[in-house]
């Protein structure tokens, strides 16, 4: 299967945030909040709502995102995606690709991707900044389902600024020994990443156990998070992100409350290379 969705966002002269295009092919649905009350900051909200069954071996799946000068939009996930293995072996496939003009603000924050048995999936990002764009895109990747062996994985991550490139990053979890290396997943099922290019960037990094903040060298900064469970992974990830200096304007996102998850126990500082 082949599918596109799109998304566009204006500032309309209210200075409002106004979606001027919104386009969904299955399994990629993009659902517009509508309400009375609009955002104490202007932005559109549109809810990203992907097939649980998706995306399938074969499938070649395209999110476009376009944000205008001045405009603001969150884009929300409300389900889990499953990668789930193909009848004729192929690998799936998924690109989103999000432009961001001068001033505008872009937070993408889906939900979490599984990895089922035997899955192959590779996963592309694409976010170009103008000059005074912000933005925050985060990825959850869950290794399996309970008590199951993963499929292969490739994620890569491309952020630039004015065409100068702030982040380049692929992970390759296509070797089952990686998962269990302690210089590389240490045997955690659920790794969590969110790239933030705002208002200001840490200088030093931080770190706690299983989770780090890494400012990058031109800019914009990387947080990362490790854990046994999603639930602890997004506790943790919100952890690392109150520490960077625009804490208080990115809010936190809400996560539920789990057990305490006994690698805490076991100190563990990981940081990216």
């Amino acid at each position: 299967m082949h599918a596109t969705a799109r998304v566009s966002v204006e500032l309309d002269p209210h200075g409002r945030s106004i979606i001027s295009e919104l386009r969904s092919q299955a399994p990629i649905r993009l659902i517009p909040r509508r309400s009375k009350v609009a955002n104490p900051d202007g932005s559109a909200v549109v809810r990203l709502v992907e097939s649980a069954a998706a995306p399938l071996g074969g499938d070649r799946l395209e999110l476009r995102v376009r944000v205008g000068t001045g405009a603001r939009l969150q884009l929300i996930g409300t389900g889990a995606s499953l990668a789930l293995p193909g009848h004729g072996g192929d690998y799936s496939h998924s690109t989103v690709h999000i432009e961001v003009e001068q001033d505008g603000t872009i937070e993408y924050l889906p939900d979490e991707t599984i990895i089922s048995e035997r899955a192959d999936h590779r996963a592309e990002t694409h976010l170009h900044l103008a000059a005074g764009a912000r933005a925050r895109c985060r990825e959850i990747v869950v290794l399996g389902r309970h008590a199951e062996t993963p499929g292969r994985l490739t994620t890569t991550t491309h952020l630039l600024r004015t065409g100068t490139p702030l982040l380049r990053q692929r992970l390759d979890l296509t070797d089952p020994r990686q998962l269990h290396s302690p210089g590389y997943l240490a045997g955690a099922h659920v790794l969590a990443t969110e790239t933030i290019a705002w208002d200001d960037d840490p200088v030093e990094p931080a770190d706690g156990p299983w989770w780090s903040l890494t400012p990058l060298a031109h800019g914009a900064a990387l947080a990362t998070a490790l854990a046994a469970d999603t639930t602890t992974a997004q506790q943790r990830l919100t952890q690392a992100i109150s520490h960077h200096p625009s804490a208080e304007k990115l809010g936190h996102v809400p996560v539920r409350r789990s057990r305490p998850d006994p690698t805490d126990q076991q100190p563990h500082h990981y940081g990216t290379r």
